[in-house]
């Protein structure tokens, strides 16, 4: 049906894998300008927007109505998405889940869609699992949460092959995933960025996938300002992303600190969901650099940097597990890469886990 998807309104990063750099950029660019506020083309598109807000009310109808089958699992789910398009930081945010989960005597697992993965069936990523197979994202999430990750497009697939390999596991987290009820959740976070709501609109009038006033359990704000966005609900929780030391991706032994890169010829390479907000940390840190903002989930390959006069080019992690594959990327010792981690209050954590341990599986919505 058309809005199995809500992406259906804008570009699915299937599709905009196919255009080129030069055309999505500028749809996007558009896109993301319009967003900001409710001017005249936001206004010519309001009209679709409430359309597709009469197709996502059908929808959650239908679940309520039990016309629409959704499953049950034995364990906990704890689904963490954003209703903006585009990236929020959601997988720093699951990293810091699985391990405090880990940390208070929880055995978890992670599932995930693996966006500009090409496996054609449920995946469990390993340590040397090709990033064009099982998507960038779920391969660091592996890396660095230290537990199980399954992907494939089908969430209760994806969650019954991952407890059916792993019968140990005692909660799933759901990486993304918010929209696809068929996987019943006890725990929703909705993680928003700086950009709050934007405009506060529907697709396509708007960048929201679903209402800003949604129900959820916990909202995230993942930024570097005091000051939180309005309207995104009451006691919201902050979160910051935290650089760690810097590695070198030819030889991840040598390490520096931001302050350490100072005075040097730098570049700064980010193929995420908001490239500023990383740009934003580094200048934070006090250094000047030429930005070399990619494409969400850029496919990296021999000559990707090859035009790029710099002493120094940093990189994301999430792009780090792509370019670590690639011979010519990995010998370049100009290379660095910057880890990043979440910080949350440690209030948040207990209030999740005690969520967890007292909430009935598989609450449907309300």
């Amino acid at each position: 049906m058309i809005f199995a998807r809500s992406e259906f309104l804008t570009p699915g990063k299937e599709m905009r894998s196919r255009w080129s750099p030069a055309l999505r950029a500028f749809f996007e660019s558009v896109l993301l300008r319009t967003w900001t506020g409710r001017g005249w083309l936001a206004s010519l598109l309001w009209p679709l927007s409430r359309l597709f807000a009469l197709i996502i009310s059908c929808r959650l109808s239908m679940i309520r109505r039990g016309l629409t089958s959704q499953t049950r699992l034995d364990v906990p789910v704890i689904v963490i998405g954003n209703i903006f398009v585009g990236g929020t930081g959601k997988t720093p945010l699951v990293i810091w889940l699985a391990q405090n989960l880990v940390q208070a005597g929880w055995l978890p697992g992670v599932i995930s869609r693996g966006y500009g993965a090409h496996a054609q069936t449920i995946t469990e990523v390993q340590d040397d699992s090709l990033a064009t197979v099982v998507g960038d994202e779920p391969l660091l999430i592996a890396q660095r949460a230290a537990c199980p990750v399954v992907v494939g497009r089908d969430r209760v697939a994806a969650a019954k092959a991952l407890l059916a390999a792993h019968p140990e596991i005692n909660v799933i987290i759901s990486d993304d995933g918010l929209q696809h009820y068929a996987l019943m959740r006890d725990v929703e976070i909705i993680l928003f960025d700086q950009r709050g709501a934007g405009n506060g609109w529907l697709l396509p009038a708007g960048p929201l996938r679903e209402p800003a006033t949604r129900r959820r359990d916990f909202t995230v704000i993942n930024t570097t300002s005091a000051t939180l966005p309005d309207g995104l609900g009451e006691n919201p929780v902050h979160m910051q992303l935290v650089a760690d030391e810097l590695f070198s991706l030819a030889t991840p032994e040598l390490r520096m600190t931001l302050t350490q890169m100072q005075g040097r010829r730098i570049t700064a390479a980010a193929g995420i969901g908001n490239p500023q907000r990383y740009f934003s940390m580094l200048r934070t840190a006090g250094l000047r650099f030429h930005e070399f903002p990619l494409n969400d989930h850029y496919v990296f390959s021999e000559g990707s940097f090859r035009s790029v006069d710099a002493d120094i080019i940093l990189i994301t992690e999430k792009d780090a597990v792509k370019c670590r594959q690639i011979a010519n990327l990995q010998r370049d010792p100009r290379i660095w890469v910057v880890p990043v981690r979440a910080q949350l209050d440690v209030n948040f954590a207990v209030q999740l886990l005690n969520m967890i341990s007292e909430k009935p599986h598989g609450r449907t919505i309300t």
